[in-house]
């Protein structure tokens, strides 16, 4: 699996999720969907950004006829990977959210093999425990429950907020949602995210400046 240095990871924590976007875009250029949609919440923003390697899974929380694989063939997957996990889970039950895909127990688990945070399209529970955990955890929100809890699929591509992801692909993480960074090409993303800032930068002092106007902004669009 490809990877990159730690450093480059913790640099990416500078930046937040949409700059870190516009940074992809600047590479690999428009259309770009890789960015989980508005039913994917950061549950735990306090908890800050989050960036790994994904190990994937699909499960269902309530279909007693579902596949069940051995949980430990997915813990194996989190736990063989030198680096930063973020697990992404999708809820394939027949009434997906149903039932909780997540509680404070799996997060600490995870923790202790090595993950950092968690993506579940569908619902997670104990979010209280999970916060003591000190867990980042995205989901569509909460339940108090669930019924027959199966793993039905390990380490294959899923698509989760509407955006596919592959395991190994490297995801961030913020208070905006989850985007999908090429591994590839993340050292020249974060170079460019920098350069997204810098930009930013200029145009909000012109925005700020004393004596802007209209006929200004105009100007400096041609």
């Amino acid at each position: 699996m490809l990877q990159v240095s730690r450093e480059v990871l913790e640099s990416f924590k500078q930046f937040d999720s949409p700059t870190i976007f516009n940074a992809v875009v600047l590479k690999l250029g428009l259309p770009n969907e890789d960015y989980t949609d508005h039913r994917i919440c950061c549950l735990l923003p306090e908890l800050g950004p989050i960036i790994g390697y994904a190990v994937t899974a699909e499960v269902t929380t309530n279909d007693a006829d579902s596949v069940a694989l051995p949980w430990e063939d997915y813990y194996g997957q989190i736990d063989a990977i030198d680096g930063p996990v973020v697990a992404v889970m999708k809820d394939v039950d027949s009434r997906p959210g149903r039932g909780a895909s997540f509680g404070d127990g799996m997060a600490r688990l995870h923790q202790r093999l090595g993950a950092v945070g968690a993506i579940v399209d569908g619902t997670v529970r104990d979010l209280a425990g999970i916060r003591g955990v000190g867990l980042p955890i995205y989901a569509w929100g909460t339940v108090p429950g669930h019924g027959v809890f199966n793993v039905t699929r390990i380490g294959a591509p899923v698509t989760v907020g509407q955006v596919r992801i592959q395991p190994g692909d490297l995801i961030f993480g913020d208070g905006d949602g989850c985007v999908r960074i090429p591994v590839e090409h993340a050292e020249e993303v974060l170079a460019l995210a920098g350069q997204v800032r810098e930009k930013e930068a200029e145009i909000f002092a012109f925005y700020d400046a004393e004596g802007f106007s209209f006929e200004e902004w105009k100007t400096s669009r041609r």
